[in-house]
């Protein structure tokens, strides 16, 4: 990697020969003159530069001792002067390598812990270097959505001095704008570090984790730094129609990972693997035709799931014309088929019990002899 001063004198030799120059131009001379003033500087233009003793107080003591012959880096301020003169800047050129260093960082796609000093309305500023750096406060994950102005600036200020991770995406010495990014160095750093994850975690390995997030499919989990999908069908061992019946955002729990997308950094989790599968003692205690009773555990668009005495959960075949039994209520129910690799067994419901024989009944007459009913 180039050394910071190499790289400021190629950005400032692209400036060289400059015959207009304007606000915000680096440009480097030799100090042909030392004044109660300032300083005087041959910047082989037309014109020398004017360097102002208010710019030289803003140095650091040691950095101000300047002489004739020295060769300086400055910044153009003031292209004329009321007085015609080119005025330029010894302290924001310094700063140049501090635009410098920013933008290499930006280029570099690193990351960067700031403590934020302040805020305005609009987001929060953050020291960098001499410089002072903007985060907007649409670059804040954690601001909350929908919060009032008053709501706003109490999380804006509350960010002050607490160090968080920003990632340079503008640079713009000429306008002195350089922004930063919390939430893109938040995406950043758990893409990364959900990558290093996928690299040591194996298929069937057990991690603790937090519930980040509920949506209609399944649950994310974070497992250290990386989020895993618990797809709703690996819940639980019966039927899931809404993952919030089973978990809680920022719950923890343990998961078993089942399977690894490293091309995709996709990891894929499961909550019922971590308790005993009630599928592998169907084929020893329920077969076609046999009778249980059941109890319904929930009706979908999928259809009418019975919790059966075996531990799992069958799909009741109806007819258009039958009623649909209600949550909760308890019924008898006939196998039609169980298919244990797909996990499935379907049943029919048996609605009226099966006939009784007729008994005629007879009834005695007076004189105790049968009489025909």
């Amino acid at each position: 990697m180039p050394k910071p001063s190499e790289d400021l004198n190629s950005l400032l030799a692209q400036f060289d020969g400059v015959a207009m120059p304007r606000r915000g131009d680096l440009l480097h001379g030799i100090v042909i003159e030392v004044g109660p003033q300032g300083l005087v500087i041959d910047l082989a233009l037309k014109r020398d530069g004017v360097v102002p003793l208010s710019d030289l107080q803003k140095l650091p003591p040691e950095e101000s001792l300047l002489k004739s012959g020295d060769e300086l880096a400055v910044m153009v301020v003031d292209p004329v002067d009321p007085d015609g003169n080119l005025v330029v800047s010894v302290s924001q050129a310094r700063e140049s390598e501090d635009w410098l260093k920013a933008r290499r960082l930006m280029e570099e796609d690193a990351i960067i812990e700031i403590a934020p000093s302040g805020c305005n309305r609009g987001g929060i500023i953050v020291p960098f270097g001499r410089l002072r750096g903007f985060v907007p406060a649409s670059h804040l994950s954690e601001l909350p959505r929908g919060t009032d102005e008053e709501g706003r600036l109490s999380f804006l200020e509350s960010t002050a001095g607490r160090t968080m991770p920003f990632k340079v995406i503008e640079v713009d010495p000429k306008r002195r704008r350089l922004v930063l990014s919390e939430r893109k160095a938040i995406r950043q750093w758990r893409q990364q570090q959900k990558t290093k994850i996928i690299e040591e975690l194996t298929v069937g390995e057990v991690r603790k984790g937090v519930v980040t997030s509920l949506r209609e499919f399944g649950a994310f989990v974070d497992i250290g730094g990386a989020d895993g999908l618990i797809h709703i069908s690996e819940l639980a061992w019966y039927h899931v129609d809404d993952p919030g019946e089973v978990l809680t955002i920022r719950q923890e729990i343990e998961t078993m990972v089942i399977s690894l997308d490293k091309r995709a950094a996709r990891i894929g989790l499961s909550l019922k693997r971590l308790e005993d599968n009630p599928w592998e003692e169907c084929a020893k205690e329920i077969n076609p035709g046999q009778i249980m009773s059941g109890t319904v555990s929930c009706t979908s668009s999928a259809g009418t799931f019975i919790q059966v005495d075996a531990g799992v959960e069958g799909l009741l075949r109806l007819s258009n014309e039958g009623r649909i039994p209600g949550k909760g209520e308890k019924i008898q129910v006939r196998v039609m088929s169980l298919d244990l690799e797909r996990e499935r067994l379907d049943l029919e419901w048996i609605d009226q019990p099966e006939e009784e024989d007729e008994v005629v009944s007879e009834i005695p007459s007076e004189n105790g002899r049968e009489t025909e009913g």
